[in-house]
């Protein structure tokens, strides 16, 4: 809310962004509680060419939903009466997203020169783009054959970005793959390849979310159940295989 006179000399440019994100905030929440919200919504995504930002909650994609977005991206497909074209490059952020729990933002910065060998093995050390933290983990060398792959048909170097596209980019061409395969805008998004990458993680370990917390670089182990949605049924239910076993 604004109290007094507005000056002209407030509208700077931090100040015109900030509005504008407010109005695309209250005018999505208008949008979804109207009668026809999502259809409209769509719509909206559609004509406009872009996102309207809602600060979503991105839930994980499980492996078959991950397998039909990375199909539908590599094909192409039809929605509603138009053609949208095959995409191999927002596939590939996609599955690096999914192999190696990176954020949107994290991935776009990635250079063939940042995969450094390690003995018979890849390794990354990457400055986390929203944290600032550092963070080091190996590469399956079939992630980056895949990667390597990628840049030899495209002819980029080692010193080249893979992937020269916006963050915007990315997120309007997926909110067009989820409207195709029916899934709320409200819940996925790039966020949600990351997060199957924990949660696969999570199962793989036998429910370690220590050890996903380490490689996600959370600060406390309470941030990692949270973003594994890990409730109170689940530790109920854990708690029960516990018992039952040593009983």
């Amino acid at each position: 809310m604004f109290h007094g006179v507005i000056k002209l000399w407030d509208f700077s440019l931090p100040f015109m962004i900030k509005m504008v994100k407010r109005f695309q905030v209250v005018l999505t929440h208008i949008v979804l509680k109207s009668m026809h919200g999502w259809r409209l919504y769509r719509k909206l995504t559609l004509l406009l060419g872009g996102v309207i930002d809602i600060n979503k909650k991105c839930v994980a994609l499980n492996q078959d939903e991950y397998q039909r977005c990375i199909e539908l991206l590599r094909n192409g497909f039809m929605l509603e009466g138009v053609l949208v074209k095959p995409n191999e490059r927002i596939a590939t952020i996609e599955v690096l997203q999914a192999t190696l729990g990176l954020r949107l933002g994290d991935v776009l910065r990635l250079k063939l020169s940042s995969f450094i060998r390690d003995g018979d093995r890849w390794r990354l050390d990457i400055k986390e783009q929203k944290t600032g933290k550092l963070r080091t983990f190996t590469v399956p060398n079939e992630v980056y054959s895949f990667v390597q792959d990628y840049c030899i048909e495209g002819g980029i170097s080692k010193d080249a970005k893979l992937f020269d596209i916006s963050k915007r980019q990315v997120e309007r061409h997926l909110n067009k793959v989820f409207m195709k395969m029916g899934l709320s805008l409200r819940s996925y998004g790039s966020h949600s390849f990351r997060k199957l990458f924990a949660t696969q993680v999570y199962i793989d370990s036998e429910y370690n979310a220590e050890l996903v917390r380490v490689l996600l670089q959370h600060s406390s182990l309470n941030t990692t159940q949270r973003y594994l949605s890990i409730g109170s049924k689940q530790i109920e239910d854990a708690l029960a295989r516990t018992v039952s076993n040593l009983i």
